[in-house]
């Protein structure tokens, strides 16, 4: 059984962030799925969590719930992790929970990104803040990671291949297969007779 935590760091309830968190975890199963494989999810909602990780900054100590919830996390075999975008960065509540960790707690562990924000313009703000703050504490990142912007949400403008993709992804490095899949181009040629039939 392979167990991956799952974090979000949405703000409201329901939340953009939350819906995007298990959508990559339910494609992440199904990616898992064809190689045999079962899951079990950890959900860890840091909005239930926001007054004690400001209490653990504080005091250097983390209340009973937070510290039963950083375990859930650092104990799982791998991880999604899912915050909204403000200012073109991951959020303060995003940031604070793994400002807390335990130093190398994270070191090794597989990890798919994804965000959520206003707008298309703040979607390297993966690439440019999660990314680096993940390589920072020696997590693997997947390769592929998945922002969503509001106009994303029931538009059929490629979220659900990016989601697939991105999981696939995170389910190769899981098992240790290659994520590397090279398409040759003459495998499926158009016959020469459509070619000039198209003309």
């Amino acid at each position: 059984m392979t167990r991956i935590a799952v974090v979000t760091a949405g703000l409201s309830q329901p939340s953009s962030t939350r819906l995007l968190a298990d959508r990559l975890a339910a494609a992440t199963e199904r990616a898992l799925a064809t190689t045999g494989q079962q899951v079990d999810f950890d959900i860890v909602e840091l909005r239930d969590h926001a007054h004690e990780l400001a209490d653990n900054l504080l005091t250097g100590f983390p209340a009973a719930e937070l510290r039963a919830a950083s375990d859930r996390v650092v104990k799982a075999d791998a991880l999604i992790a899912v915050s909204p975008i403000f200012t073109a960065s991951y959020s303060g509540l995003f940031k604070t929970f793994f400002d807390v960790l335990e130093p190398d707690s994270l070191t090794g562990m597989p990890v798919l990104l994804g965000a959520t924000g206003g707008t298309a313009r703040h979607s390297l703000a993966v690439e440019h803040a999660m990314r680096p703050l993940f390589s920072y504490l020696r997590a693997l990142t997947s390769p592929t990671a998945v922002y969503a912007a509001t106009e994303d949400w029931g538009a059929d403008n490629g979220l659900d291949t990016r989601i697939d993709r991105a999981a696939t992804e995170f389910a190769d490095l899981l098992t240790g297969r290659p994520t590397r899949r090279v398409q040759d181009p003459y495998d499926n040629p158009i016959p020469f007779e459509q070619l000039l039939a198209n003309n």
